[in-house]
């Protein structure tokens, strides 16, 4: 079942009446089933896995404050302790506890590994194969469990944060399991944590016709980016990157664009669906984007795109590598031997490596994105290095706070992370590399003027359709810097707030793309 169609509206009405006639207590309870009927359609088949997940998170945390509560009344009643016999203790219990919480990662990642990236690791094990004229081994069908990326991650956050002991583990494994399979952010997230919707999806919520409808017209604002934009400049797209002989130069500059809007559109579009639908049950969903073309550089595009899973990599994996004993004493040998500036360096160059590495590989069992995440590092730590330089041409020439120098800077984050995006378009490295180099090369530019793009498969129709919604976007965009566009239209009187309505929801109706070869359930993000 997919966001959008039929069923999935027929779903939530059905779970939106139910959750708000039965007796509050039992709320939580009606979304937790509704949650995996929802995931039932996907397959029934797939429910072992994210109930393995669920099972042995739940209980693995379980197991880590029993022994924090152990260890509390063992030192209460050996007071006569001396100070060491109390380290030593402490100590082993957080040996216990580090222990059981590794065996848990190592099992969920295990499983995520196995169902992802099995046949990626079999297609390199043949290529070494075929090199020595060995016997290729057979590929194993493996069908990726709907969401898997998205809740592994949800509980694994979960697990660490109660071994940091900056949550305490739920009692209750029901609980638990709803936080892990919450419906709306069980496609493609956002990634929240625990301690952020915990309070949303288990107090009991009277039903709010303000909240419901702001929920409605955020869903109705995904489905405007996902149907009227998405899903038809992915025609023209497709067309593009299915024939590299044909489509070079111009075309791929066209291509960076068109990829940009359409990726954007269909994932925040989705997005936008999620935190709707948790608000019409009382649960506010973390926000995922923040305008993020409007960054002036790489490193606060990351910061604005995609943001519950960069803060995922941030917290979990390049803080505790930052401070892990080996990466410490690295850090004090390279002082002492590479000089305090390089030293001090190398363990963030380090950390972020993997944290770039873990992004490509989470993103798709693929080179291409081992090799989009490797980039997207290389150009970051180029630009760190620089900044002195760049701070130095901002003074000399007096740029800083000028419009024009911000457009320049927009323009070419846009463009910079819009050639990065092409290791998603075609099918290796090696082609990717090719095509962008004939942006520069081909010198097709005539396409852009000459009427190239209307053999594409869009119309004329459709680029003026294309072109209203991102203006539409980025009007949007302009207002949220002020404050909630929905409340700034709830504010407005009712006939203003009905026409604005009923004109969205008419355009998505009249302009959506429902033609031959549409697939409604063609989300991006729903292959992570």
């Amino acid at each position: 079942m997919q966001f959008v169609s039929y069923s999935f509206f027929l779903f939530l009405a059905i779970v939106f009446v139910v959750y708000y006639l039965i007796p509050k207590r039992f709320q939580w309870m009606v979304l937790l089933v509704a949650s995996y009927v929802f995931y039932c359609f996907a397959g029934p088949k797939y429910l072992i896995y994210i109930a393995a997940t669920t099972f042995t998170t739940w209980l693995t945390a379980l197991q880590i404050d029993k022994l924090k509560a152990a260890q509390a009344d063992y030192l209460q009643e050996n007071k006569s302790l001396s100070r060491e016999e109390k380290k030593l203790y402490k100590t082993a219990t957080k040996k216990k506890q580090r222990h059981l919480m590794l065996a848990a990662l190592l099992l969920n990642l295990g499983i995520l590994a196995v169902v992802k990236y099995t046949n990626f690791a079999i297609s390199n094990i043949n290529a070494m194969i075929g090199l020595a004229g060995g016997q290729p081994l057979g590929y194993v069908s493996l069908v990726l469990p709907l969401g898997i990326s998205f809740y592994t991650f949800r509980a694994l956050s979960y697990l660490i944060d109660v071994y940091r002991g900056t949550i305490p583990a739920e009692k209750n494994g029901f609980r638990f399991a709803l936080f892990v399979s919450f419906f709306p952010q069980l496609i493609q997230g956002p990634i929240s944590r625990y301690s952020q919707i915990e309070s949303g999806l288990f107090t009991p919520h009277r039903l709010n016709w303000k909240q419901v409808s702001f929920g409605l017209q955020r869903m109705l604002w995904g489905y405007m980016k996902k149907m009227v934009i998405a899903d038809r400049i992915v025609v023209g797209l497709t067309t593009m990157t299915g024939d590299t002989a044909a489509y070079t130069g111009a075309y791929v500059l066209i291509e960076v664009f068109f990829y940009a809007i359409q990726l954007y559109a269909d994932f925040s579009g989705g997005l936008d669906m999620a935190i709707g639908a948790g608000q019409i049950f009382g649960v506010d969903l973390p926000e995922n984007f923040v305008r993020p073309f409007f960054s002036t550089s790489i490193k606060e595009y990351w910061n604005r795109w995609h943001i519950t899973m960069g803060s995922w990599f941030t917290d979990y994996i390049f803080y505790p590598i930052s401070v892990c004993k080996p990466m410490l004493n690295l850090s004090k040998w390279s002082r002492t031997h590479l000089g305090p500036v390089l030293g001090k360096r190398l363990t963030v160059y380090l950390s972020s490596f993997a944290v770039w590495l873990a992004t490509g590989v989470w993103h798709g069992a693929s080179w291409n994105f081992v090799f989009w995440g490797l980039s997207n590092y290389l150009v970051i730590m180029i630009s760190q290095e620089l900044e002195p330089l760049y701070r130095r041409f901002h003074q000399r020439f007096d740029v800083d706070g000028k419009l024009y120098f911000k457009i320049f800077q927009v323009g070419r984050t846009f463009l910079l992370m819009g050639f990065l995006r092409m290791y998603d378009c075609f099918d290796s490295v090696t082609t990717t590399w090719k095509m962008l180099l004939t942006v520069f090369t081909a010198g097709n530019w005539n396409i852009l003027w000459n009427g190239s793009l209307m053999q594409i498969g869009l119309t004329a129709a459709d680029y003026i359709i294309i072109a209203a919604g991102i203006l539409l976007m980025f009007l949007v965009s302009m207002s949220q810097r002020s404050g909630s566009v929905r409340e700034k239209i709830h504010a407005k009187p009712y006939i203003v707030r009905f026409v604005l309505w009923t004109a969205l929801f008419m355009a998505v109706l009249l302009f959506g793309a429902y033609g031959i070869g549409y697939d409604a359930t063609s989300f991006i993000y729903n292959q992570f």
